[in-house]
């Protein structure tokens, strides 16, 4: 499995944004409220995944006091940061787009609730991206490892 670029997750994130504004613009009378709850539910998936990175780039290295780590569990974890990052960056795509739309109305009230609450997902996406990147990054073998040195 290739590492994630992070160019390719902005651009996804970017058309997503764009496509997402376009939606919001022609149908954003007949849309629900956005709902606050993704806020905390996103920001605790990005606090685990980050809590996981950190668990497990301590496991890989054998720091003292930590049990040797499943090389299948690793190949999990780097799948869920993957996969994460991705839909961290499509889903905050669309909270941006949606934001983008609604600043240009904020003097009304319920456009203006809707912009905290776009803006706030948004930067919760952003969050568990950066928690995924890391995660991907801590499921990496280290270079020098000592399973691998000649005597």
């Amino acid at each position: 499995m290739r590492p994630t670029r992070p160019g390719r997750l902005a651009s996804i994130f970017v058309v997503v944004a764009l496509i997402a504004w376009a939606v919001v613009r022609l149908t954003y009378a007949d849309l629900p409220l956005l709902p606050w709850t993704a806020i905390p539910t996103v920001l605790l998936l990005a606090i685990g995944e980050g809590y996981s990175a950190w668990v497990t780039k301590a496991r890989i290295a054998r720091k003292p006091d930590t049990k040797p780590v499943e090389p299948l569990s690793v190949a999990r974890l780097a799948a869920l940061a993957k996969a994460s990052a991705y839909a961290g960056a499509v889903f905050g795509g669309l909270f941006a787009g949606f934001a983008l739309y609604t600043v240009q109305i904020l003097d009304r009230e319920t456009p203006r609730s809707e912009f905290f609450v776009a803006t706030g997902s948004f930067v919760a996406c952003v969050a568990l991206i950066c928690a995924a990147l890391y995660l991907e990054h801590a499921c990496r073998i280290p270079k020098d490892s000592d399973d691998h040195k000649p005597d």
